[in-house]
């Protein structure tokens, strides 16, 4: 359990819809970005404030959990956290005393992997990259390149699994790693943490995708090359064994692709 103590504070210039606002904010949603990364069962946060606030409680955890999962540039951050796990529970009370209200909020994440299974995880993307052998010479190019080739290469689709969405764990870097095998989202979340561990740029986006002439819920990555952005579907590529979505211009997507808003 991660707990930490927060103070409330009216700070100009800083807006939340949920009205409660702190004056240790980076703090609080480092400790809740930490939680999550080290994936603890609760995180618990408490403050004293002089009015009563119930009714701002889950949309203040609301945004706060949006900022925990914001692009941080950490491979082991942002949405490498989002896209394994699945939301929360939120439990909250108060108790009035002489100086206002004591709040104590829990937030209860729901994990597709164990914290067992992330540190397997440190420790084979660790041995895949240094078998890649990468020097100081080597370009965003070559590191995208290797990266795409070997996710494609190494990770088959998982069909068995692909409609039962109680099934988590296909959806992770986890599965695709210890099964080889994975739905799309667990290919550009491995596609999405290799690259972020070599420091090239990128992010995973979620939409539609044309498959088979029907449409499906669909997830791919986007690539930053030398401070150019390209959309890269490892999935797609692996599955027809073609390289028709590797670092692609939005116009070359359109035809099969439309990103969530």
């Amino acid at each position: 359990i991660v707990s930490i103590f927060i103070y409330r504070q009216e700070r100009p210039g800083i807006q939340s819809a949920s009205g409660i606002i702190f004056r240790n904010h980076e703090k609080l949603v480092d400790t809740i970005r930490t939680g999550l990364r080290e994936h603890s069962k609760e995180i618990r946060v408490s403050f004293r404030a002089k009015n009563e606030h119930m009714d701002g409680i889950e949309l203040m955890v609301s945004e706060l959990m949006e900022e925990a999962l914001a692009d941080t540039g950490n491979a082991t951050e942002g949405d490498y956290i989002r896209y394994q796990y699945g939301g929360y529970e939120v439990r909250y009370s108060n108790t009035p005393d002489d100086k206002g209200y004591f709040y104590t909020v829990r937030i209860i994440p729901k994990y597709y992997t164990y914290l067992s299974d992330e540190e397997w995880v440190n420790e084979e993307i660790s041995r895949i990259l240094s078998e890649m052998d990468f020097s100081r010479k080597s370009t965003d190019y070559e590191k995208v390149s290797a990266i795409y080739d070997y996710v494609c290469d190494n990770v088959s689709y998982d069909v068995v699994h692909k409609n039962k969405d109680e099934q988590h764990e296909k959806t992770t870097a986890y599965a695709a790693l210890k099964y080889r095998t994975a739905v799309c989202q667990g290919y550009a979340v491995l596609s999405y943490r290799l690259l972020k561990e070599l420091g090239v740029d990128a992010r995973i986006v979620t939409g539609l995708a044309e498959v088979d002439g029907q449409k499906e819920r669909h997830a791919w990555n986007i690539v930053g090359v030398d401070g150019q952005y390209y959309n890269m579907d490892t999935t797609l590529d692996a599955v027809t064994e073609t390289d028709d979505y590797f670092l692609k211009t939005d116009a070359a997507f359109a035809a099969d692709h439309e990103r969530d808003e």
